[in-house]
């Protein structure tokens, strides 16, 4: 009996433990998507407001010269406005992510962990001549958990020279609209 209720202890405590687990996750999901609303809130009220007395200016232009004039003044703005939107979309989608990796990560090392335990366990109630079924059963846990690591490495050398492109051509595109209004 002792056996029966330890095991439905452990049940329990794990269904307790994964339902936490869940619930974090999702506050930390649920907090990313109410940080989108927000910005998107806010880019929406200043598209609507910050930027009402450049267009009246533009549809009160009296020559073209003043039309292209006030439009090259649009230009300028808003191509920045929209960068700062990416960047700041951008920051809140890595930010989330890396939240949920963070966690994801932890949950890996505990499972990494139980498992080795585990391992030993049933190495010293192994019956005789099982070793070497063991060490190869043990090979392919820390092959597994070396490829898991090595992935891990390259995934975030990949996101890092992402996210340095991503700059480069933003600093490029805001570049560009400077010259550009420059120009006219």
């Amino acid at each position: 009996m002792t056996a029966t209720t330890l095991n439905v202890e452990q049940i329990l405590a794990a269904n307790k433990t994964a339902v936490a687990d869940a619930q974090a996750l999702a506050a930390s999901a649920f907090a990313g998507f109410e940080k989108l609303v927000a910005l998107n809130l806010a880019t929406t009220k200043s598209a609507l407001f910050d930027t009402s007395a450049d267009f009246t200016s533009a549809f009160s232009a009296k020559n073209p010269a003043d039309a292209l004039a006030a439009q090259a003044s649009l230009v300028k703005p808003l191509a920045e406005k929209t960068i700062a939107y990416g960047r700041e979309v951008y920051a809140i989608a890595t930010g989330t992510v890396a939240e949920l990796s963070i966690a994801a990560e932890g949950k890996l090392a505990e499972a990494q962990k139980t498992l080795a335990t585990s391992l030993e366990e049933m190495a010293k109630n192994a019956p005789a001549g099982t070793e070497s079924m063991l060490a190869v059963v043990k090979s392919a846990v820390a092959a597994s958990q070396n490829a898991m690591d090595s992935a891990k490495a390259s995934a975030k050398k990949a996101v890092e020279a992402a996210e340095k492109q991503v700059a480069a051509v933003t600093d490029n595109a805001l570049s560009a609209v400077k010259t550009t209004s420059r120009k006219k």
